[in-house]
This record gives structure tokens, sequence and C-alpha cells, in this order.
């Protein structure tokens, strides 16, 4: 296990640092860049703040249109390419063309997703959020393996969250083929995949140059909640009744430039150098849960698992080929 891992290195920035203090007196001018779902929330953000210190950032977008537009007014230089997650050739497709200008990846941040969203499936069968979240993201770093060991020194942002405390992967059954759907459990299934996800490239990657690391960005609004009718949020405590936040909520919630500090300090932080596979939160390495730890903080041992990490691997490289 990786547990001994998780050790807080003492960053200096806090729960509601920004992205562009994180990268106060950092220059990215030459590197290379990619952010999925750079156009929306915290994507939006952490693209802002990566090409506003010189890197040039390539933002594939299931909605180029879309993106083009958001992103118009965004200074630096960004590109925008056509790419949907639940679409394994969408995915190959995009990562070819990418391959094809010969430039090495720096950094590939794994910012989009999905959460809670009514049943479906994505890609050959899989379940939405499962297939999203982590076996497009799998698909794309797999094919863009030799940009990033181009770099001679590449990370890899995996956007996990606190929902992985809902639950470990599904082993038996993760595309909900004979289990009840439950649309919390399979986001929780989701984010603890993007977590050992992240630990197994650090792993299969640290000896070629490539290290990766996942993150928790916070509790922030955005479109990641469209899925959610105004009077589940009121249930889970995000709003009051009369649609408003709670005084609590606002000052535990982060603002999305805040919620892009965690994923840009994990991308560029020099503390992190020689470090990888680790599960970080508010700005630095998360801590490993206690029994006293609350249900939004820490990292729950499941995803500090070597053994977990290629059990995932194996499991979703035999997916993947089937696709």
């Amino acid at each position: 296990m990786a547990v001994a891992d998780q050790v807080p290195v003492g960053s200096g920035f806090h729960a509601k640092s920004t992205a562009s203090e994180v990268l106060a007196g950092i220059d990215l001018s030459g590197r290379n860049i990619i952010v999925t779902g750079g156009y929306s929330g915290i994507g939006l953000e952490t693209v802002r703040a990566l090409a506003g210190a010189g890197a040039r950032v390539t933002v594939p977008a299931r909605r180029a249109d879309v993106a083009a537009e958001t992103l118009a007014g965004v200074a630096g230089e960004i590109e925008i390419a056509a790419m949907d997650l639940g679409d394994t050739a969408s995915v190959r497709r995009f990562a070819d063309q990418y391959l094809e200008t010969g430039r090495a990846l720096h950094i590939l941040i794994n910012n989009a997703g999905v959460m809670a969203t009514p049943f479906g499936r994505v890609g050959n069968g899989w379940e939405t959020q499962f297939g999203t979240n982590h076996l497009g993201h799998m698909a794309l770093a797999l094919k863009l393996a030799p940009a990033l060991q181009a770099a001679e020194g590449a990370r890899v942002v995996a956007l996990s969250s606190t929902g992985h405390v809902r639950s470990d992967v599904i082993w038996d059954d993760p595309n909900y083929e004979t289990r009840a759907y439950d649309k919390w459990e399979a986001y929780g299934q989701a984010k603890s995949a993007n977590a050992l996800f992240a630990l197994g490239v650090d792993m299969l990657g640290r000896d070629v140059g490539v290290r990766a690391f996942s993150v928790h960005p916070g509790g922030i609004f955005t479109p990641l909640q469209r899925h959610l009718p105004e009077e589940e949020m009121v249930a889970l405590g995000w709003k009051a009744p009369d649609g408003t936040i709670p005084p609590m909520v606002q000052a535990m919630f982060k603002t999305p430039e805040q919620g892009a500090s965690t994923t840009v300090w994990a991308a560029t932080a020099p503390k992190l150098a020689g470090k990888g596979g680790v599960y970080c939160e508010n700005c630095d390495i998360a801590q490993l849960a206690t029994p006293e730890s609350q249900r939004w903080e820490h990292a729950r041992e499941w995803i500090a698992d070597d053994a977990r990490a290629e059990k995932l691997w194996a499991m979703s490289e035999k997916m993947l080929a089937q696709a």
C-alpha cells in the first residue's frame, strides 16, 4: 500500500487560495498543457490561470463551439479541439491529432466530469459516470503516453472528489449490470477510480518521467450540479428552502477560481518534485483519513492502495480493449 505517502508537505497555501496565487512567480512559457472540460466551472479558471502563466493550453471539448465562445475572452495561447469522453473513437482521434503535432505534453489535466447523472451508458456499455469520468480519461492518457514521456518530466492530474468516500470501486459490477443503480454510489465509484487511476499512472510512469496526482477541488457551485433538482440540493444542505446558500455552506464552499487552485498546485508545485500517486486537497497532499475525519476531508485508505490501483488498471485496460 502507498498510504505512507499521504502526508501534507506544508505548501504555504490554504483552502481559499486562488489559482493565480498558486501560480505567482511560476513561468509556464514553452509548456504544453491539455485541460479536458476547460471551458466551464473550475476547468475554465484552470485554463485562465495556466494560459496566464504562459502555457499553451489545448482544450478538447464535446461542444467545441461553446468552448470557443467561452474562451474567446481569455488571454493567452489557447487551442480548442473536438472530443467526447463518452466516445472512445473520438478520444483516440483527438489524441492522434495531438501526437501528429510532434509536441511534448508537459501537463495533462483530466478535469471534465459528470456527477449524479440519471442512469445511462456510454462507450461500450459503460455506466455513464464510470465511463465518462474514468474510462474516457484513461483512454486519453494511454494514447497520449508518447507525448507525456517526451516532456521528460510530465505531470498528470486527475480530478477526484471527496465523493470518493461514498464508494470504493464496485469490483464485481462497475457498470451496474446486475445491481440497482444508485447515482451517488456510482459517482463515488468514479471518483475513487479517478484517484486509483492517478496512482496507477504514477506507478507505471515514474521511471519514464511521468508523475501523477489526484485532487479534490473542494465544494463549488458549477454546472457540475446540473443534474440535481433544487429540492435535492436543499435536502443535501447545500441550499436553504428559499434558494439561498446558508452561511455555513458559504464558508465551506469555494469560488471557481479557488476551486482551480489545488489542480494547478498539483500540476506545477516545486514541492511535489519527486512525489506522485497521492490525493491532494486544499493545495496540499491530503492526510490519510482517521476515524475522526469528517465526511468531506482526507483520503480514504482504498484510494491509496497499490494493489487496488493495479486491479483497476487491468480491469480498465480490458474494458478499453473491447471498445
